[in-house]
């Protein structure tokens, strides 16, 4: 059994969420979901991962960089009724011709399927370049999905900036969940495998005043040795060496990655 993990020092005053949440379920069980997205529930956990960080239906929670929505598919009818959901990514009038595409089609995804996403409300999330998508001290969750090893890519100072846009807009005590790829400690970084050391993204966010409330390990692999040709997306989903040693990839499964949960501190009194 897969267990959540935390810290001694925050073990007195920290207490994980093992409540039932019946309206999480049902919405990952909703049949507006895509049958591909379904089938990657087991690989991503959606309930243990959302559980773990401590979500609740009365939320309003951003998601950063959503991609193809992938979660926006469970949050935005779990929030629908009692919360708001802010899925903040590319901008539509951007310079890059991706970040346009992108959020064209995340539009799109939107439109389609009114009586789930009618309440999402977009806005703009592009580290290094604009952010515009919730007021400070104004949501009391932001979470991303394996998007952090790109926002670092190429150019590490651009997380600084996107870092202080979430964390200036958490309400105090508000969480910042983070799930991203994991390399082994004993592993040397490769910038282009999409792999980052799990201590490497919790300084950063410490540095950003964040304060480590707790890790999971519901999202672990240990058949993931982090070292593929074409990085991680040599594994599935994506299997970008296609059709060489694909029995492999298959074999591994998803990438061995990091689940982590952040707190923005209260103020003293």
């Amino acid at each position: 059994m897969k267990r959540f993990l935390i810290s001694a020092a925050l073990a007195s005053c920290f207490i994980l969420p093992v409540y039932a949440d019946d309206a999480l379920k049902t919405a990952i069980a909703s049949p507006h979901r895509s049958v591909d997205n379904v089938t990657r529930d087991k690989a991503r956990h959606p309930y243990e991962t959302l559980t773990f960080f401590g979500i609740k239906p009365t939320m309003t929670v951003v998601e950063l960089s959503p991609g193809g929505g992938w979660y926006t598919e469970i949050l935005a009818p779990y929030l629908r009724n009692k919360g708001t959901l802010i899925a903040a990514g590319g901008d539509p009038e951007s310079s890059s011709e991706y970040s346009r595409n992108g959020a064209a089609k995340f539009r799109q995804k939107l439109d389609a399927t009114p009586d789930v996403y009618d309440k999402v409300k977009v806005g703009i999330f592009e580290p290094g370049n604009k952010y515009k998508f919730a007021e400070p001290n104004s949501v009391d969750m932001v979470l991303t999905f394996r998007n952090f090893h790109n926002w670092v890519s190429g150019d590490e100072e651009k997380i600084k900036p996107a870092l202080k846009q979430v964390y200036d807009s958490l309400k105090p005590g508000g969480v910042f969940g983070v799930v991203d790829h994991r390399l082994p400690a004993d592993k040397a970084v490769n910038p282009s495998s999409g792999y980052l050391h799990e201590a490497y993204v919790i300084g950063l966010a410490e540095k950003a005043g964040f304060k480590l409330a707790g890790k999971s390990e519901v999202n672990a692999n240990p058949k993931d040795t982090a070292d593929h040709k074409n990085g991680v997306w040599a594994l599935p989903p994506s299997f970008a060496n296609k059709d060489e040693d694909r029995a492999k990839y298959a074999a591994i499964g998803e990438s061995d990655r990091m689940t982590l949960k952040f707190v923005k501190p209260s103020a003293k009194k």
